[in-house]
């Protein structure tokens, strides 16, 4: 039986990935940095885990390294090896903001459509999980604070939940895609608008601070991020204060056959992360 690989199967999308793969009945090998339990050990930066993760493997969820500005140089070993040994689909997670043949991984976007039979490319907004698993989940817990360099720009945040339903059909379809999908949530919001949402469901007080571009740069190299990485991202919050990601699409809908998760929605299921 031919098996999909997922890499970063432990992480946001990864793990609920594999899930939703194997509930389903197909074989499937999550892969993780640390090779932790119920996944095959993999690393960007170690060669010598390719092989082993790529065994009897057809298609591949490729998550691209953290903290990596310039990510194709990073997976470009991996991608050769797995093309040279018959792999045929390749779904990769992107964003929004990142265009093919752009920065991060808008060069990987390029290099798959180039090289691979068949693939995906998953340009998803912001992920509601910031909220509740990543940057944002300790100040808002501690000083009950969201920091962005937004402004009132407006973002139609998605549920990690949704990109992984649809990766997971881009993954085993009979047809593939063969392009990009824009994924959001249902409605554009800005980050005042989700703290007041927070504030309701949680029954705490909750702000927005605006920050300059160049305050939350700092804050990212603050907290261990690479400087150059930091800039990028916090350059993406100025974009989403001059509108670059107010739209949303129909994509998760259509290919689903349901409306994407609301921001109110997910508030409520993860309450308690909160409180």
């Amino acid at each position: 039986m031919s098996v999909t690989l997922v890499t970063g199967g432990t992480g946001k999308t990864g793990r609920r990935i594999a899930a939703l793969l194997s509930l389903a009945g197909h074989s499937t090998r999550a892969a993780a940095r640390g090779g932790e339990a119920n996944t095959c050990r993999f690393d960007w930066a170690d060669p010598a885990t390719y092989a082993p993760a790529l065994a009897d493997v057809s298609a591949v969820y490729l998550l691209a390294p953290s903290n990596v500005s310039e990510p194709l140089e990073a997976m470009r070993p991996f991608l050769e090896l797995a093309l040279q040994r018959g792999v045929r689909r390749f779904v990769l997670l992107s964003a929004s903001s990142l265009p093919k043949g752009g920065p991060m991984m808008g060069a990987v976007h390029a290099y798959i459509e180039r090289h691979a039979p068949e693939w995906t490319v998953l340009r998803p907004t912001w992920f509601m999980q910031n909220f509740s698993e990543q940057q944002h989940l300790k100040t808002i817990r501690e000083e009950g604070r969201i920091y962005s360099a937004t402004g009132d720009g407006r973002v139609p945040f998605i549920d990690a939940a949704d990109i992984a339903a649809v990766a997971a059909e881009a993954l085993v379809r009979d047809v593939p895609f063969n392009r990009d999908l824009i994924l959001t949530g249902p409605a554009s919001l800005s980050y005042g608008d989700t703290a007041k949402i927070l504030e309701k469901v949680t029954g705490r007080a909750v702000s927005h601070v605006r920050l300059t571009e160049e305050e939350l740069a700092e804050r990212f190299v603050a907290s261990g991020m690479n400087p150059v990485y930091a800039r990028i991202l916090a350059a993406m919050d100025t974009a989403i204060a001059g509108g670059s990601e107010d739209a949303v699409s129909p994509e998760v809908q259509t290919i689903l056959g349901r409306p994407p998760i609301s921001f109110a929605s997910f508030t409520e299921a993860e309450r308690a992360v909160w409180v």
